[in-house]
């Protein structure tokens, strides 16, 4: 009724902001646009359609810059009053300059999924003043967000806020994010409002824990200072909790790193690159689909991907979306070299739906993606055939030889098994004297000629299991097929009859296992030999980035439940509690960002891959595991004899929820499970427990209780 107007406040965003690994501006586009379509309803039942004209007007405003990386200047003194209200004073307007109308030249595609918002607030937990006397709020948590203060001071006063996710061994503020545009700072300039001012960026959002305050007027105090934690509003569907506290803290630091990183896209970090990895969500995926609601979230960004994929004639790329900067051969790469599709990384289209199709039980996933599979496993197949591993001349090779070369994806750099912590720490022979990027890239060094065509196995399986859950019987055969011969060339190639493969690490024999890759008769040899690494690294993983999904699960199933807890509750480095004992609100990027003396390395405190974990807690120790997609039938499995007491913990499944609460005393437990309508599930306790009642349960609450055999002991 009455007047109206629309207004509307543009920043750069992802479209013309800096982004990603080069920190690139205006990588899409450097003319910010807005378009709208308002149907107004008259009282005479008419319709009014508004779209954009030459009536529209802009103004610069208060925002001097406004960019994700390095964020957001708001000058009160240049605000514009009454923009967004209704006026018929044209003086209003004074200044103002005429929007140019620009054609619409790609095609709109409605956003998908939970808005991005505020969805929660944290206090400042306290003010510090640090040994090198600068003052600095903490927030008592990494995040991805921003911060809203409350300032009074003079006109024109500038205050500055930095942001950094860690304090130095020495208790000072330290940027741990290095790099180009990586700034992390938002400034204000007071309007001098003697009532006082509130403040809180618009257009950008940083990766924090702390904020180095400079030139704020008086004494700072923490009311004064709240953080919004910002992300895609995504509902919790899991939770954890048992008698172990710092395994609970592990769930809750992986909880709160999925949450800082799924904004907008599935990112790395929120801080050094905001970029959609996808060898960081492949890993990842399990345990999201777990701990969140990402059915809408990771529709939208395998959308992102297919089209990527087609722009890249079949190849998927290592980020997702791909920013232009990094397919300009003149341009810096942060020293990838040629690397556009990795093993582990790409394979994430043939993985990501699988995974979201095995958690919802719903088809489309695999049905939206299965021309893609087709097209990525076409791509490995064909590269495969036309390469060969630097130094291996086919003049050389003998023709049976080479025909198994033909067959492995194995010819191409990739990151290999990514991080392997001894390519790092110098435990190695081959990493002596090797620090900074040329220690980073042993590990692809070793390792990637094997990881490709390992992981060319794993998509060839997905994409054959897709096609035979779609119905497609012939293709899944056809597939199936081509995955046998991959199998026996990569063992006839790599897999010694000692147990023994390639580089001898923990994280290929892992892959080898998991994947199926080595023959039965030598399997016991490789599973002897993986133990054998695991105490020579003194009870310690040695699995890189694209591996350690699958270690403790690997460890269990081949009769080491015992090592695979041992490995989960370690607590020096390398291991998921060192973290936690180390002050960890998040998921490092590295497992020794902050060494024993407190040193902290310049790297992403806020990586969720490692997190990945979870996944296996809530299968193996809480006993959650889903047989069917979307759960329809469920193996209820608690860990009696393992390192908890008592453990209660819930999945949100597509039915609905999902629950143990799970109590041991001595040579007895309790055990009850909640299953909703349309779920079954089968109890299955270890060796050596006998359960009193039906192993076979029916939707409903039930109560039902165990006991050890006398033979049977605990570990």
């Amino acid at each position: 009724e009455g007047a109206n107007v629309l207004g509307v406040i543009l920043g750069d965003g992802w479209y013309a902001g800096r982004i990603s690994i080069l920190g690139r501006s205006a990588q899409y586009g450097d003319l910010l646009r807005a378009t709208w379509r308002l149907e107004v309803e008259l009282p005479d039942g008419t319709r009014r359609v508004i779209r954009p004209d030459a009536a529209v007007r802009s103004s610069r405003g208060a925002i001097d810059w406004s960019d994700i990386f390095i964020g957001e200047r708001h000058d009160a003194t240049a605000a514009v009053q009454g923009w967004d209200a209704p006026t018929d004073d044209a003086e209003a307007f004074a200044g103002w300059t005429p929007c140019a109308l620009v054609p619409v030249d790609v095609p709109l595609v409605p956003f998908v999924g939970e808005p991005i918002r505020r969805v929660r607030e944290l206090p400042a937990q306290s003010i510090l003043t640090t040994p090198a006397g600068e003052t600095v709020i903490d927030f008592g948590q990494v995040m991805a967000g921003r911060v809203r203060m409350r300032v009074r001071g003079e006109r024109g006063t500038v205050v500055r806020l930095e942001h950094a996710e860690v304090l130095d061994a020495e208790g000072d503020f330290l940027n741990n994010i290095l790099g180009v545009n990586k700034d992390q700072a938002d400034e204000y300039v007071l309007a001098g409002d003697e009532a006082g001012e509130e403040w809180e960026p618009l257009f950008t959002f940083h990766g924090f824990r702390y904020v180095k305050l400079i030139g704020y007027p008086g004494s700072p105090a923490p009311e004064d200072f709240t953080a919004a934690v910002i992300a895609n509003d995504l509902e919790q569907t899991a939770s954890f909790s048992s008698s172990h506290a710092r395994l609970d803290r592990l769930v809750e630091n992986t909880v709160w790193s999925q949450r800082s990183n799924f904004l907008a896209v599935p990112t790395d970090c929120p801080q050094r690159e905001r970029a959609g990895w996808t060898g960081d969500l492949q890993i990842f995926a399990p345990t999201a689909a777990t701990l969140m609601g990402v059915a809408a979230f990771l529709d939208r960004w395998l959308a992102n991907v297919r089209v990527d994929q087609a722009a890249h004639d079949g190849v998927v790329p290592i980020i997702v979306p791909m920013p232009p900067a990094m397919d300009d051969p003149d341009l810096p790469n942060a020293g990838l070299g040629d690397i556009r599709d990795a093993a582990g990384w790409s394979d994430a289209i043939t993985i990501a739906p699988w995974e979201l199709y095995r958690h919802y039980g719903d088809p489309r996933f695999l049905r939206d993606n299965l021309d893609a599979m087709r097209i990525w496993v076409e791509h490995q197949t064909a590269v495969a055939a036309s390469t060969l591993p630097a130094g291996l001349d086919p003049a050389t090779l003998s023709e049976e030889r080479l025909a198994r070369q033909r067959l492995l994806w194995n010819g191409r750099m990739n990151f290999g098994d990514w991080l392997a912590p001894s390519t790092l720490d110098g435990s190695r022979p081959e990493a002596d004297g090797l620090d900074g990027f040329a220690a980073i890239m042993l590990a692809p060094q070793l390792t990637a000629e094997l990881t490709g065509p390992l992981f060319q196995i794993r998509s060839l399986d997905l994409y054959a299991a897709s096609a035979e859950a779609l119905g497609d019987t012939a293709t899944a055969a056809q597939v199936r097929a081509q995955a046998t011969a991959v199998r026996a060339a990569f063992a006839a190639e790599y897999v010694g009859d000692d147990g023994r493969i390639g580089p001898d690490m923990q994280g290929i024999a892992v892959l080898a296992l998991a994947f199926d890759a080595v023959p039965a008769e030598v399997r016991p040899r490789v599973v002897e030999r993986l133990v054998e690494l695991v105490h020579e690294a003194g009870i310690h993983l040695d699995t890189g980035f694209v591996s350690v999904p699958f270690l403790l699960d690997v460890l269990w199933d081949e009769g080491h439940p015992d090592l695979a807890r041992a490995l989960l509750i370690q607590d020096t480095a390398p291991s998921w509690l060192y973290e936690v004992d180390h002050g960890a609100t998040t998921i490092w990027e590295a497992w020794r960002a902050v060494h024993e003396d407190g040193t902290v390395e310049r790297m992403s405190m806020n990586h969720y891959a490692f997190g990945c974990v979870v996944d296996w807690m809530m299968r193996r120790l809480a006993g959650i595991e889903a047989v069917e997609p979307g759960y329809r039938r469920t193996r209820i499995a608690p860990d009696l004899d393992g390192v908890l007491d008592h453990c209660r913990a819930h999945v949100d499944a597509p039915a609905g929820r999902i629950a143990v609460d799970w109590r041991r005393d001595g040579a007895t437990a309790e055990l009850t499970v909640e299953l909703p309508l349309g779920v079954g599930a089968d109890v299955d306790l270890a060796p050596g427990w006998i359960l009193d009642g039906s192993a076979a349960l029916s939707p409903g609450i039930h109560t039902l209780r165990a006991r050890r055999t006398e033979e049977s002991t605990a570990s």
